[in-house]
């Protein structure tokens, strides 16, 4: 690759035998084929359609057009692809994700290209270089939605408005509409609840605090938790 010296020597060149109207009429080219949507502007897609490679381009799409707003359908996807329930994301398992990501949206990727859109992956997102993806670096590639939970302030409410959110929070949760928290709905509880007071959880941690919630909650030990379960673990009373 040419040295940032030559490169600059290049561009004084170039600047030097290229007239105005060329440079204009450059621009007017350029225009015409990348911004598609005709404002004068390179929105991002468009700019994504210009730099990044198809596989890349279709994952920027995916984040903009699929944005996860519930931790229930996040913990399931983390769920299911943490197959050795270590607590993280490997490069395999990672890989495991977007080749069926790509399938379910009709595209097919040689295992070559696969392997180097992992790596790539695990570099932009794997912020301690450990080879491995945690919750966070998770959250981040599928575009996760502001913590639900945050928009609450139960303990400056009144009972009947702190019943009002709790309603809210259950329903939002409770994604099956059984009634009961269980499986991802239980994890993506405890996982926005948990990242109100701590920013930064592991998977490990998520899994400690979850036995801790279900040991206390779960009166019945069914392994789920039921709304009416829930508020008296919060110290409310419902209506049942």
């Amino acid at each position: 690759m040419p040295s940032a010296i030559f490169m600059h020597l290049l561009f004084s060149i170039w600047q030097s035998t290229i007239t105005e109207e060329e440079v204009q009429r450059m621009k007017e080219q350029f225009m015409s084929v990348y911004d598609v949507t005709t404002d004068g502007r390179l929105q991002i897609q468009e700019l994504a359609n210009m730099i990044l490679p198809d596989d890349e381009n279709f994952l920027l799409l995916f984040r903009r057009e699929t944005p996860l707003d519930n931790s229930v359908e996040f913990m399931r996807i983390w769920r299911s692809y943490d197959a050795d329930s270590s607590g993280f994301i490997s490069a395999g398992e990672l890989k495991d994700f977007l080749r069926d990501l790509f399938l379910q949206h009709n595209k097919i990727v040689a295992e070559v290209k696969l392997e180097e859109y992992t790596d790539t992956m695990m570099k932009i997102f794997d912020k301690n270089k450990d080879g491995r993806l945690d919750l966070n670096d998770l959250a981040r590639i599928l575009a996760l939605q502001e913590n639900f939970l945050l928009q609450f302030k139960m303990d400056a409410c009144s009972t009947e408005e702190r019943r009002r959110d709790f309603e809210k929070i259950f329903a939002h949760y409770d994604v099956s509409k059984t009634g009961a928290l269980e499986g991802p709905e239980v994890d993506g509880f405890v996982k926005d609840m948990m990242e109100l007071v701590k920013p930064s959880i592991s998977g490990v941690d998520l899994d400690k605090f979850r036995q801790i919630l279900l040991n206390h909650c779960d009166v019945n030990k069914d392994g789920k938790i039921q709304k009416s379960e829930l508020a008296l673990c919060l110290g409310l009373k419902i209506n049942p």
